[in-house]
């Protein structure tokens, strides 16, 4: 067993110095909703991770250094090595990545000042250029991306953004829109997928790093490579159903995710249950619907995800035009977005309502979830 230390700081440069013991051996790191987690975990154990991951449920995921040395020394023979600007909260695997990367780069990572805007993002790339010849990277989600192509008519937003050799972009889906602008003005983006089961992206634009496996089984995308987490930490039944070995003893993890593997790329369809990652945050439809649903006028209404430029995915209201009485529709919205918003968080709020005259439905009355999310995306 070894010891856990609960961490709260984002200075990088004190959770780096701890992190490098983690990586060797040393107490492992403990990030996000641990209160009631003890103080000692399994030897090997470099942090643990609360995440909601893809159920929408908070699951702990322990990951030993030498996982999370795996998946570093692979980006690195992917992309190279260099001195990485550190945009993303340490609490996620994207953001802790980054400290990893840069320890076994042996370069200093440079973190925000404040808040993330384009001035901020500027500045700091900017610094980096003046005190270093070192190629640069940065890892970001697609709703930061968004914001730096809105505001890349600034001279010094737009040099920023051209200045790295690579940006990962990951924790939900990239909008094509969004690939395309970055393109044309000469960003080099880099899809990632992964998640912190995985030590983080294992694949980038859709091929498997040099040592990820991945392959479908019946229709479910699995992983397998030496960056794999170790499961999760309390949970041996659902690291077991979760991390499974095949008739070579290969160990897979299992994503939830749709799709399949054509011709050595990556093809994601979406997700098994019914859960979308807005903005990089993981919301289950059906805990925002049950909330919409306690709506007058919205009891009957159905939540299905549809793609968005900005946040990759978000969540819309389709109901009967006919239960909506007495009130207009932005009033309608505004009082379920207050409701998700209290009960689950802002994150969670839905985006628009789309009134319809018949919900559609299947032969056994229940809603036809993929008719309603085509009408909706249609509509969005």
């Amino acid at each position: 067993m070894t010891v856990l230390i609960p961490v709260e700081a984002d200075d990088p440069v004190p959770l780096g110095l701890a992190l490098r013991r983690a990586l060797d051996g040393g107490p492992a790191l403990g990030f996000g909703m641990l209160a009631d987690v003890p103080p000692r975990v399994p030897a090997g154990t470099a942090v643990v991770i609360a995440t909601s991951g893809s159920s929408g449920i908070p699951k702990r995921v322990a990951i030993s250094g030498e996982a999370l040395r795996a998946s570093a020394d692979a980006t690195a023979a992917r992309i190279g090595s260099g001195r990485w600007l550190l945009a993303l909260p340490t609490g996620y695997v994207a953001g802790l990545q980054v400290l990893v990367r840069s320890i076994l780069a042996r370069t200093e990572p440079v973190m925000l000042e404040g808040r993330f805007t384009p001035v901020s993002f500027a500045e700091a790339t900017l610094s980096m250029l003046r005190h270093g010849d070192e190629a640069l990277y940065t890892s970001l989600v697609p709703a930061q991306v968004a914001t730096l192509l809105d505001a890349a008519d600034d001279v010094a937003v737009r040099a920023a953004l051209q200045a790295y050799r690579a940006v990962l972009v990951g924790g939900q889906a990239l909008p094509e829109p969004l690939r395309e602008r970055a393109a044309d003005l000469g960003v080099r983006l880099v899809r990632t997928y992964g998640s912190t089961e995985t030590s983080g992206g294992c694949v980038y634009d859709g091929v498997p790093l040099d040592t990820v496996s991945v392959r479908a089984v019946d229709g479910e995308l699995r992983i397998a490579g030496p960056q794999l987490a170790d499961g999760y930490l309390g949970d041996e039944a659902l690291s077991d159903r979760v991390f499974v070995r095949d008739e070579h003893g290969i160990r897979w993890y299992r994503t939830g995710d749709l799709g399949l593997v054509d011709e050595g790329v990556v093809r994601v369809h979406g997700r098994a249950d019914n859960v979308i990652v807005s903005g990089g945050i993981n919301i289950s439809l059906d805990r925002v619907e049950r909330l919409v649903r306690q709506i007058p006028g919205l009891h009957q209404a159905v939540v299905v995800g549809v793609p968005d430029e900005r946040w990759g995915e978000a969540s819309v209201i389709v109901a009967r035009r006919g239960e909506v009485l007495r009130r207009t529709e932005a009033d309608q919205l505004e009082q379920a977005r207050e409701a998700v918003a209290a009960g689950i968080g802002k994150a969670a709020r839905p985006s628009r309502l789309v009134l319809v005259d018949e919900i559609a439905t299947l032969a056994s009355g229940k809603p036809d979830r993929e008719a309603i999310r085509r009408l909706a995306s249609e509509r969005h």
